[in-house]
């Protein structure tokens, strides 16, 4: 069974910044999407991916603009339920006859409220049991005339058309953005809309992994594969499925590129050659990554070259093992997504990842993505189903380019022995006071300042540092995490006192967004 062996919704994205919010909110039901913008669905799409629902995203653009984000008309004749949001809900009401106006006064931006209209409505299960119903609104133009076939089922102070419907083609629009934490009634309007379009739910990870095994067995054949190990959970959940797909066809490769935390190659190697009996190369290449990134300070070089050098360093082992087939990596649905702007659309690149965007036309290999449909707390339930240690499943995330990204402008190998001691430091305090579990990713940046400070009776001229705490689900969005004063006091204190060449210490409270997670 496949993908396409589901029932599959398809997400058009007209540019919103929390789209990826919808799928996590379907996810969550065992429903089975995918995003895909508005410039890449054409005829030919839908027939091919046949979905059971469509879900139209919200987006900055203004459908009065030249060129503005339109689906294809054949959308409407699918016979599938539709949802659309914000901005897809005027891209809804102008492909089929209603009117949508400039803002001229009736713009909405944050919390607002909706009241119900005395009519019923099925997408409307579980909401209003009080007078109104909080939501979160974020557009400027508005719906001004429904088009035919609809009626209005809520409005709110700005927005007499706050949610439509045509129930006789289970058409369905709302203004605001169900998908946000700010409307908190939202995932129930997610889970009506797809009981009406009759989805079963049946996305699970056992299912998954039966059959990503069985694709990894197929697409490999009796090839032989070489896995990208850097340590982190994605890619062991993704180096412990295709051995058990393929067993030893399958070589692991652990990169050291001298930019991981402290004792952390180690730890590593140590665990899969103790708990999993899978061929592993433990290359130490932290001179090559180092050497090549000095000098560099823009963080979007310092991902390519290590893009880069992971390429040539796993070229060299699978030359020296005899050659190999595939090259199998831990890239997630995330990175995918993060990685892609519409051609000529109203989204941006956020960053680019170094693993994603395929393999040097020199490489004669094809890549092995496993876990490239999954978001990261639906690869840590693969995990478990494979039997991977809670200790480890539940770490925190690291990226692959580790250390040079905590390291903004130029890196050292003096500052990275800095970075590596206060992160040591900062994540022996989480543990110590109980809050590692409650946190999904925290770490240190070095900055790329020096500060005066006294020192006893001297004076000090040393880096500052940034510590880093979020809370998230997904990692697509983040908010920072509420430590007391108390312990960022006494883990200041901790870093000074323990760290040479750190003598101030900051606690960055960005969210994401406007945020990333990392600092480059």
């Amino acid at each position: 069974m496949s993908t396409s062996d589901h029932d599959r919704l398809l997400i058009i994205d007209f540019g919103s910044q929390v789209t990826q919010l919808i799928a996590r909110r379907l996810r969550e039901l065992k429903v089975y999407c995918e995003i895909h913008p508005f410039n890449h669905v054409d005829d030919a799409f839908l027939t091919k991916f046949a979905p059971k629902a469509v879900i139209f995203s919200g987006g900055p653009a203004s459908v009065f603009t030249d060129g503005a984000p339109m689906p294809p008309k054949s959308v409407f004749e699918l016979g599938v339920p539709i949802l659309g949001i914000c901005y897809g809900q005027q891209v809804m009401m102008q492909c089929l006859g209603g009117k949508v106006e400039r803002g001229h006064g009736t713009a909405e931006f944050g919390r607002a409220y909706v009241t119900p209209e005395a009519r019923k409505l099925a997408l409307l299960q579980g909401w209003f049991e009080a007078d109104r119903e909080q939501v979160w609104m974020s557009h400027g133009d508005h719906v001004s005339e429904i088009a035919p076939g609809f009626e209005v089922y809520g409005t709110s102070p700005n927005a007499p058309f706050a949610i439509t419907a045509d129930t006789e083609r289970d058409f369905y629009a709302v203004q605001f953005h169900p998908e946000v934490h700010h409307t908190p009634n939202g995932a129930k309007l997610y889970e009506n809309f797809v009981r009406l379009a009759g989805f079963t739910g049946d996305w699970t990870m056992g299912a998954y992994r039966e059959e990503a095994i069985k694709r990894i067995r197929d697409q490999v054949g009796s090839g032989r594969v070489i896995c990208a190990l850097s340590g982190g959970v994605d890619s062991s959940v993704a180096a412990v499925l295709i051995h058990e797909a393929i067993g030893d066809q399958l070589t692991c490769v652990y990169v050291d590129h001298g930019l991981m935390r402290k004792g952390e190659s180690a730890q590593v190697v140590g665990m899969f050659r103790e708990h999993y009996n899978l061929p592993l190369i433990h290359a130490d290449e932290s001179e090559l990554f180092l050497g090549k990134l000095e000098g560099v300070s823009d963080p979007e070089t310092k991902r390519k070259i290590i893009g880069g050098l992971f390429i040539d360093v796993f070229e060299r082992h699978a030359q020296e093992m005899g050659g190999a087939d595939f090259l199998a990596q831990g890239t997630l649905y995330p990175d995918v997504i993060e990685s892609v702007s519409f051609s000529g659309g109203p989204s941006v690149t956020i960053k680019s990842h170094h693993n994603v965007g395929g393999l040097p036309d020199r490489m004669n290999m094809q890549l092995v993505e496993p876990l490239r449909e999954l978001f990261k707390d639906e690869v840590r339930a693969l995990g478990r189903e494979l039997g991977l240690p809670e200790s480890f499943i539940g770490r925190h995330p690291f990226p692959g380019p580790g250390l040079a990204i905590r390291c903004p402008g130029e890196i050292t190998r003096a500052k990275l022995d800095i970075l590596r001691e206060a992160d040591a430091v900062y994540i022996d305090q989480i543990r110590k006071h109980g809050l590692y579990d409650e946190i999904w990713q925290a770490f240190v940046a070095i900055l790329p300042v020096r500060t005066v400070g006294v020192m006893g009776d001297g004076r000090t001229y040393d880096y500052a540092c940034a510590l880093r705490a979020v809370t998230s689900v997904d990692g697509m969005t983040a908010d920072y995490y509420p430590f007391s004063h108390e312990f960022l006091g006494e883990t200041a204190t901790r870093i000074i006192n323990e760290v040479p060449g750190i003598n101030r210490v900051t606690y960055d409270i960005t969210s994401k967004p406007p945020g990333t997670i990392e600092w480059e």
